[in-house]
């Protein structure tokens, strides 16, 4: 988009948290005249409305009024999906719809990692920045991960770079956004709630993050993953795999527990996988991911060596907590699909006592039966899912269902014995019990860390 044009342009922001905040004040400073709407109460929104308010923001709260039509360009935060209400009136009426990826990629002079995936994305985005960080190379991490792309975007010059987590809902509403390098580092079934149930529409959203990609640009992907793998067939970048069960032409793979790299002919031994901070066959992918796209942006493997053996991973993402009465409790509050409890059943040899459930995204619990029958002592439902869990589990192990968080950390608690692992790993939305999944991790670890003997 020019953005000389939006000078006086009358934009409407939908969401009102870190990305529409970011997103208004960054198209009000270009002269647009901006208005912000959010169907939350604004008592749930006072530090974000502050913000407004001192920016001379006008704003609406508690649910979209005809306010937010009036407006030739709406911009809708991360959490918006593609079929709420708003976005479709918007549609109908011809107002343009943008992502706030898009609004902000407008003004992006940086070069672009664009990070995706249905998981590994945080982690990857994470640790990327990690090795930018040892490399001493200007960058912002931003996108899906907490901090509002536009809310650093004019701060980067053409030699920095801008390391970004993508969601599928933000790429729905994309038009001209080309990251430099972009990631996919798998497509397995989430959201489907919201794609009608079809991989296909689901893996199609993902594929737009290289879909203006060209030669020039590069794209990183999991050659292990066969959605992915056909994902990314018409893609006209340059394309670069990783794998942890065979060797490449070119790419990343892991040989004889040493994680190799083969860009233009030249072969790199990077790390022992031995050295590698965070447990688990999962991480080896992230870390193979986070590799290929710091040697594309020329950062050396000493560097990037360094980064990956001091990185102890994320909050919430298998997070431990504490050893109580000899169990080790884990949180890995941002296991949202069945996918990602797959890697957290996988990650530890001891039983397991399992807290499942929340609001469900058209989770299929089939895929991980064999597995809760080899690693799982009970399991905890939770939320309002627990009905589909125990349904899901009840023939296969002992299942409780909580009628509260507190609850379900003292049945856990009981169930567990000296040896095990209690881990939070709910495959679900949080957005039942919790404002999202970093409340539910977070009140999950003090709970945890409560507990006396």
């Amino acid at each position: 988009m020019d953005v000389a044009q939006l000078k006086n342009t009358k934009v409407s922001i939908i969401g009102a948290a870190r990305s529409g905040v970011g997103a208004a004040k960054l198209l009000q400073a270009q002269g647009a005249t901006v208005f912000v709407s959010d169907q939350q109460p604004e008592s749930k929104l006072a530090a974000h409305i502050a913000n407004l308010t001192s920016a001379g923001i006008a704003y609406e709260a508690g649910g979209h009024t005809e306010n937010a039509y009036d407006c030739s360009l709406m911009v809708i935060s991360p959490g918006v999906p593609s079929d709420a209400q708003v976005v479709k009136e918007a549609q109908k009426r011809g107002i343009k719809v943008v992502s706030e990826l898009e609004a902000a990629s407008w003004f992006c002079r940086a070069r672009v990692v664009a990070i995706t995936g249905s998981n590994g994305k945080t982690t990857t985005t994470t640790l990327l920045g990690k090795i930018l960080e040892e490399a001493k190379k200007k960058h912002a991490v931003a996108g899906n991960i907490g901090t509002a792309f536009s809310g650093v975007v004019q701060e980067l010059t053409e030699n920095d770079v801008a390391v970004l987590e993508v969601s599928s809902f933000q790429l729905d509403h994309i038009e001209t956004f080309r990251p430099k390098v972009a990631v996919i580092m798998n497509i397995t079934p989430d959201h489907m709630d919201r794609y009608g149930n079809s991989m296909e529409k689901y893996s199609a959203s993902k594929a737009r993050v290289f879909m203006n990609q060209t030669i020039e640009d590069t794209l990183i992907y999991d050659a292990d993953d066969e959605q992915t793998v056909k994902t990314i067939k018409p893609a006209n970048s340059r394309k670069l795999g990783f794998s942890a069960e065979k060797s490449l032409v070119e790419g990343a793979f892991i040989e004889e527990k040493q994680l190799i790299t083969m860009l233009g002919g030249k072969r790199t031994a990077v790390l022992s996988t031995r050295q590698v901070g965070i447990p688990g066959t999962h991480n080896l992918y992230n870390v193979m991911a986070a590799t290929l796209a710091a040697q594309v942006l020329e950062v050396n493997p000493g560097a990037i060596a360094t980064a990956v053996k001091n990185f102890r991973g994320v909050e919430h993402r298998l997070e431990y907590i504490r050893d109580f009465n000899g169990v080790k409790y884990y949180n890995d509050s941002k296991a949202t699909n069945v996918d990602s409890v797959r890697y957290a059943l996988q990650a530890f040899s001891e039983p397991i006592v399992v807290l499942l459930g929340g609001r469900d995204k058209g989770n299929d619990y089939s895929q991980i039966v064999d597995l809760v029958k080899q690693h799982v002592r009970a399991i905890v439902a939770i939320g309002e899912s627990a009905e589909k869990v125990e349904t899901a589990f009840k023939d296969v192990k002992p299942v409780t269902r909580a009628e509260s968080i507190e609850e379900a950390v003292t049945l856990a608690r009981d169930w567990a014995e000296p040896g095990d692992v209690v881990v939070l790993s709910p495959a679900c939305a949080s957005f039942d019990w919790f404002e999202n999944y970093e409340h539910r991790g977070k009140v999950f670890k003090e709970l945890v860390n409560r507990l006396a003997e």
